[in-house]
């Protein structure tokens, strides 16, 4: 049987990857709801293609426009972000692939697994906000949580018959990003442009953006604490340039299990999508004979801070991550319109993580009023 699938972020870099994998399993999948937050044109042209029953815009003021451009077909057309958050609990969806960037992506995370839907999680954001409340929904309405980050997604396959094995260590392998080895000097003068130009990963500007600051790095911490049930000391971050060794575990015994592969999105997301199965698939395959040497190295706290900004907040634990999720959100929009600089985007986070109300123990409504007090506060610091 086929599964029904909702994919929140179509258009984006996982949302488009994992429509490359509906097209090479089509008798696997059947993409039951598309969502996208303003690329109206690309989610037109997908939902001609794949003939969901639903899509839905988030920015109401594309609704008309994509309404009209829908208007010859049978499907169902809603805007704004509340009908995202609904749309997820539909009973025809199997499995809910969250690809949205950012805290956009938390409520209908939330919605799906109280409906009892599979989650192929992409959003990091989700784990890193509100992480107690997902995990215990999750566990409350027997809900699986399948990574697709490709470290959390090499976590998980290592895993596979040792959940019952204490974890002794995890070890997050990252590339390094486009400034590797640089220096704060360095760092000052960086230009957009610059940041973007990932040496190994084609990803959204924004996801760009946090793995060359090393952010994303540290977000992807706080999510395997999570996931994995994991003490912050436990998670360590070592950076390999070839992007070849997707991440680690460290068992009680000393030996390590690693999985490893070309750095390609599509075999993390499929992974999740098809779990507990492996589909065959036409994939680059690796080769050690193409990579004669994997190189290995201490990441840096000192240039790139928000990693020890990150952790810092992993370690208070509260609402600490989400006001650091949501100062990151504003740094990194304020630099990508040319507003701040690199190493700017450091000085916001710890700013608004000293300004903003700590909560040892929120709610969920708690971590929504968390997000905007902190969001206004990084805001109100750039415009300083």
């Amino acid at each position: 049987m086929s599964k029904k699938i909702a994919i929140l972020g179509s258009t984006g870099s996982i949302g488009t990857q994992a429509l490359e994998v509906v097209d090479a399993h089509p008798d696997r999948f059947e993409v039951e709801v598309i969502t996208a937050n303003n690329n109206v044109d690309l989610l037109a042209e997908q939902a001609i293609k794949y003939d969901p029953n639903i899509v839905v815009i988030a920015n109401k003021e594309k609704y008309s426009e994509l309404s009209e451009a829908l208007a010859n077909t049978d499907i169902k057309v809603y805007a704004g972000e509340e009908a995202i958050a609904q749309v997820v609990q539909n009973d025809s969806i199997d499995i809910v692939l969250t690809a949205m960037v950012g805290f956009s992506g938390l409520l209908p995370t939330v919605n799906a697994i109280k409906a009892g839907k599979q989650i192929a999680l992409a959003n990091k954001e989700t784990l890193v906000v509100a992480g107690d409340i997902i995990t215990r929904l999750a566990l409350e309405n027997k809900v699986s949580i399948l990574p697709v980050d490709s470290e959390h997604s090499a976590i998980f396959q290592c895993l596979a018959g040792e959940f019952h094995n204490p974890i002794e260590k995890l070890i997050l392998t990252a590339s390094g990003g486009p400034f590797r080895g640089k220096n704060v000097e360095f760092l000052r003068k960086v230009t957009r442009c610059q940041a973007l130009n990932h040496p190994n990963w084609s990803m959204g500007d924004k996801i760009t953006i946090d793995s060359a600051s090393m952010m994303n790095k540290g977000l992807e911490a706080i999510e395997a604490r999570w996931l994995f049930n994991v003490k912050p000391q436990d998670i360590e971050v070592v950076v390999h340039p070839q992007s070849i060794v997707h991440s680690l575990i460290q068992f009680e015994d000393g030996s390590l299990k690693a999985q490893l592969g070309l750095p390609d999105m599509r075999i993390p997301i499929q992974y999740a999508m098809t779990f507990p199965e492996r589909y065959k698939t036409d994939f680059p395959r690796f080769s050690f004979l193409d990579y004669p040497e994997l190189t290995f190295e201490k990441a840096d706290p000192k240039a790139f801070r928000n990693l020890d900004l990150a952790y810092q907040a992993m370690g208070k634990e509260g609402n600490m991550p989400c006001i650091l999720n949501a100062a990151n959100e504003v740094a990194v929009d304020g630099f990508l319109k040319q507003k701040i600089g690199f190493v700017e985007m450091s000085d916001i986070i710890e700013k608004t993580m000293m300004k903003a109300s700590f909560i040892a123990q929120p709610t969920l409504d708690d971590y929504i009023q968390s997000n905007t007090e902190a969001r206004a506060i990084a805001e109100e610091i750039i415009i300083k």
